[in-house]
């Protein structure tokens, strides 16, 4: 159930992502689009019930990840923006068993595991593409 929870997040910040590129567009667009507004923090809170565990739950999991990544790329870098050499040991183990304790989530969970290779396969195919750039033809 935490992966419905995890896909209306997504869902919504998509959205609000798409709704931003919009704004930024052409005013001559939005107006023919019928230019969509941002919607209202009471709506976000009529269309995202605050107190369902299972979104609170994956929130957290993914504020959670996005906060551990940050810090894995500050320990890559020095004082001076460079990589360092040597990286701190971290026992990924014990923070994971940690945060599954805290969110009460089974590792073991063969639908877990698959949502995460999803997740981990698109952001791969994103950072792919990202860093490639397409040959431009000469015409």
């Amino acid at each position: 159930m935490s992966i419905e929870a995890a896909t209306k997040i997504q869902a919504a910040f998509r959205g609000h992502k798409t709704r931003a590129k919009m704004k930024q567009g052409d005013a001559n667009n939005e107006k023919e689009n019928g230019a969509e507004r941002e919607p209202t923090k009471e709506e976000l809170e009529a269309e995202f019930d605050l107190n369902d565990k299972e979104l609170t739950h994956a929130a957290t999991k993914i504020q959670a990840c996005f906060r551990g990544h940050v810090e894995r790329k500050k320990i890559h870098k020095d004082e001076d923006g460079e990589k360092k050499d040597e990286v701190e040991d971290i026992d990924i183990d014990e923070i994971t068993k940690k945060v599954a304790e805290e969110l009460d989530i089974d590792l073991d969970d063969p639908e877990l595991n698959k949502a995460a290779t999803k997740i981990q396969a698109t952001f791969r195919g994103h950072k792919t593409r990202a860093t490639h750039v397409p040959a431009t033809d000469g015409n």
